[in-house]
């Protein structure tokens, strides 16, 4: 028989144990468990998504402004930034103290891709890329946080922009229809 000293076989079993202890836990871990900070991850995932496409919004609509030369999409263009501002800072007050919430995250490829562009190419591509595709994905991300989001105060604050992001939508749907641009997005 093979004789250690209690002191090897004390720290052989303290390692067994915690190799198992660790492991174990590792298995057990929620998949949707809240992250260090607290923030479920709808949440997590609604901040990202959703401050993306309203500052996406909100920067192309500001790009319109200057690029575009018909009023019917300079007038929606407006309207859209003055209101994605609004929502923004909405956004911002209403996440957890703590957790980061980008001030301004634009796609930069979407706004990349309407910004050499002019006249009635800049119109069609910012109905067709922004006015339509964009609002689909805001409407999308607030929907999302709305039916699984966890924190209370960003819930609510979907639910406030909601109707104003279906006001957006409805009205890109409306311009596309005008500008005989296809409104099935």
């Amino acid at each position: 028989m093979i004789r250690l000293p209690l002191a090897t076989i004390v720290s052989a079993t303290m390692a067994s144990l915690l190799a198992v202890a660790t492991s174990a836990s590792a298995q057990t871990a929620p998949a949707a468990a809240p992250d260090a900070g607290g923030l479920h991850a709808a949440d997590q995932t609604f901040i990202a998504d959703g401050t993306k496409a309203v500052a996406t919004q909100r920067d192309a609509a500001r790009i319109a402004t200057s690029r575009s030369t018909d009023r019917d999409v300079k007038a929606f263009a407006e309207r859209v930034s003055t209101d994605n501002a609004k929502i923004s800072d909405a956004l911002r007050a209403a996440s957890p103290r703590g957790v980061d919430v980008p001030k301004n995250d634009p796609d930069t490829a979407v706004l990349a891709s309407i910004n050499n562009l002019r006249g009635a190419e800049f119109d069609k591509a910012y109905i067709e890329q922004v006015a339509l595709a964009g609002e689909q994905k805001a409407l999308s991300a607030f929907q999302a946080e709305i039916a699984s989001g966890r924190d209370p105060q960003l819930k609510d604050a979907a639910k406030k922009a909601l109707p104003t992001i279906q006001e957006h939508y409805a009205m890109a749907q409306e311009l596309a229809k005008r500008k005989h641009l296809s409104a099935a997005q």
